[in-house]
């Protein structure tokens, strides 16, 4: 069934007769789109692109079965006209995508009643197809090289900036289009910090250093994250590090689908906690991850949604000690028919540089 196709059920499920989309995400998941001006109505019968001069031929090599219009004037009358013409009664709009000021002109302008509507095709999203996974797993190699490459460059005396520009700029060499997030480098004490985005800091010998990153690949991303020591480590460090890494291999063991969001965040949490360290992870053991860094499903003591073939998700425990130091280890996930499928591949033992 057609990604379309597949809408339109939804969209029969909420009873509404068309849809107003305009998440740039969900834009580019439902017709390809790339550019950045443009929004699509999608009806039970037909699929329209609208957008201005700049994205028409590119939109006709992408949307391909949409019937475009192009906007001279503003856009949303275009939607006004299109409503208009096939006589719809119901507009579905994506309530978390649609500002208060835009919704006030919707309402003036529209002939249809404005129905909200969340998550309708990022529902669809969360299940890849074979084309996204693989995808996602060109994303994950680039990841994969970078770090490699990284390893080698890394010294005492460099300062976290320096290691994340050199890492995202690598990432760009080896065909990625941009990162997925700003790239988090926390060595030291400000390894404790789960989103410690890279500072000046100058990485010292015996630090504990967490990379966080990945990069886009074709509208994909990738997630990876990888705790190291430069110069040899303190106990209770290398401690820590064994104990999330166990963590983070029994996610891998018991991943699958049927298994809840919930159930699998326990399987590393109860293991944390069991020594000592519950309250020092404080975040979800994981989230799903596609068009965007963060989409469903998650992975999290909130997560009751089950597992499905084709969801990719991040497996991501980590231990975070205030004033002393910390450690996450990150692979990417595809559930699978029978379990699933790690699709980062750099080593997980601690390394020592």
């Amino acid at each position: 069934m057609t990604k379309l196709a597949k809408l339109r059920e939804g969209m029969k499920e909420k009873g509404i007769e068309a849809l107003l989309v305009t998440s740039p995400y969900n834009l580019r998941y439902i017709s390809n789109f790339t550019g950045t001006t443009g929004l699509c109505v999608i009806t039970v019968d037909k699929a329209y692109f609208v957008t201005d001069f700049r994205y028409t031929e590119q939109v006709a090599t992408q949307a391909v079965g949409f019937e475009i219009i192009t906007n001279v004037g503003p856009i949303f009358d275009e939607v006004a006209k299109l409503l208009d013409k096939n006589k719809i009664q119901t507009l579905g709009f994506e309530e978390d995508f649609v500002t208060y000021s835009t919704f006030e002109l919707l309402e003036k302008i529209i002939p249809s009643e404005l129905i909200p509507v969340k998550g309708l095709i990022e529902e669809l999203r969360e299940v890849k197809d074979e084309t996204e996974i693989e995808t996602i797993k060109k994303a994950c190699s680039i990841s994969d090289a970078a770090f490699k490459f990284i390893l080698g460059e890394i010294k005492p005396g460099m300062s976290e900036i320096e290691v994340a520009n050199l890492l995202d700029f690598h990432m760009r060499g080896l065909g990625a289009t941009g990162v997925s997030f700003e790239t988090i480098v926390a060595s030291g004490i400000r390894s404790a910090m789960p989103h410690g985005v890279a500072s000046h800091k100058k990485i010292e010998t015996g630090d504990f250093v967490t990379i966080d990153f990945g990069c886009y690949y074709e509208g994909y991303v990738s997630d990876m994250t990888r705790t190291f020591a430069v110069g040899t480590p303190n106990e209770k460090l290398k401690e820590i590090y064994a104990i999330t890494l166990e963590a983070q291999l029994k996610v891998i063991d018991a991943a699958k689908p049927g298994m809840s969001g919930v159930q699998l965040d326990a399987v590393a949490r109860d293991h944390i906690a069991s020594y000592g360290y519950g309250e020092a992870f404080g975040h979800s053991t994981g989230h799903g991850i596609g068009l965007e860094i963060h989409e469903g499903p998650n992975v999290s003591k909130l997560a009751e949604k089950v597992f499905v073939p084709g969801n990719v998700i991040t497996n991501e425990p980590g231990i975070y000690l205030p004033g002393f130091g910390g450690v996450r280890i990150e692979d990417d996930l595809v559930i699978t028919k029978n379990g699933n499928e790690v699709i980062t591949h750099s080593p997980k033992e601690l390394i020592i540089l």
